[in-house]
């Protein structure tokens, strides 16, 4: 009978937890559809960046820009984001491994300082004493692109002083509520190569979002007032902040997404396993009664 004890409480357990992992999976559903949609949304703006881009770069200022400019010395910055909390499967395991990969590259290719976007990322980068130059955890489904600036005004400030010559944004790339995938984009120097890859990554396959609108335009022969230097000094900024709240609303789509998989994978697992359990408990109480109504026959006997 302790046996059956035990499998009962077994399945207890197994029922209560599958209740929480099914709330779990509901409240991530409603999260994913309005993360999804922001992210979809956003892909237009991406787009439209993509092609202001595209029309400042044919100004003759643009290739000495010093956000645009290639540098031969000074640090790497590498942008890691990551969700704050766990339970999304593989979501931001794929994205550190994706670091571990970006180090192991450039063994030799100086030192490399970290912004950490989300608790697991601050964590991670902690734990294995890398230089973390600013973090920000408890981000918000909600999160604005002016909150952002305190991120991208950092790295501006240290690529002007040439004490960094490229950074680097890894993040989880959403590409539909079953698959995302881990991506690393270059945000500087800015180009219109990098800005592309990154709009040309962020199509679906299917749907509305799907069609690529054309970014190749005539450029107009404009005047620009005050000056050239002046529009690309406020323009440019902002194409990187753009970039990086991109990237910032494709993760969180993706953080939504992969926590209702793998919530709606526990929940179906537990399911299976109370089922298991429940067979158990039928086959050991069925064996009680048998050799109960054996030691009740052979008392019979013996009496007789």
């Amino acid at each position: 009978m302790a046996g059956l004890k035990e499998i009962k409480n077994k399945i207890t357990s197994v029922k209560k937890t599958r209740k929480v992992t099914r709330a779990m999976e509901a409240v991530s559903a409603v999260k994913m559809r309005k993360s999804q949609e922001r992210a979809l949304n956003a892909r237009t703006y991406a787009t439209s960046a993509l092609r202001i881009l595209g029309q400042v770069s044919s100004i003759q200022e643009f290739a000495t820009h010093p956000l645009v400019a290639k540098k031969e010395s000074g640090a790497m910055v590498l942008i890691l984001v990551t969700s704050d909390k766990g339970l999304a499967g593989s979501l931001n395991s794929a994205v550190l491994k994706r670091a571990e990969k970006f180090i192991a590259d450039n063994k030799d290719g100086g030192d490399i300082k970290w912004i950490c976007i989300g608790k697991r990322a601050n964590d991670w980068a902690k734990r294995r004493n890398y230089e973390v130059i600013y973090s920000m955890v408890e981000v918000t489904d909600d999160i604005t692109e002016q909150e952002l600036k305190s991120i991208t005004s950092k790295i501006i400030a240290l690529q002007k002083t040439n004490e960094v010559r490229k950074v680097h944004m890894i993040y989880t790339n959403f590409k539909s509520t079953f698959e995302q995938e881990a991506v690393m984009r270059r945000l500087l120097p800015l180009s219109k190569k990098a800005l592309n890859d990154m709009v040309s990554g962020i199509l679906p396959e299917k749907g509305k979002w799907s069609v690529q609108e054309s970014i190749e335009k005539d450029v107009a022969d404009y005047t620009i007032e005050p000056s050239r230097s002046g529009l690309l000094d406020e323009i440019v900024p902002r194409l990187i902040n753009i970039m990086v709240f991109h990237g910032l609303l494709e993760n969180k789509a993706s953080e939504h997404s992969a926590r209702m998989v793998a919530m709606k994978n526990a929940t179906d697992k537990a399911g299976e396993v109370a089922q298991t359990l429940k067979r158990e408990f039928n086959k050991a109480r069925q064996a009680a009664i048998t050799a109960e109504i054996s030691e009740i026959t052979s008392g019979l006997e013996a009496m007789r």
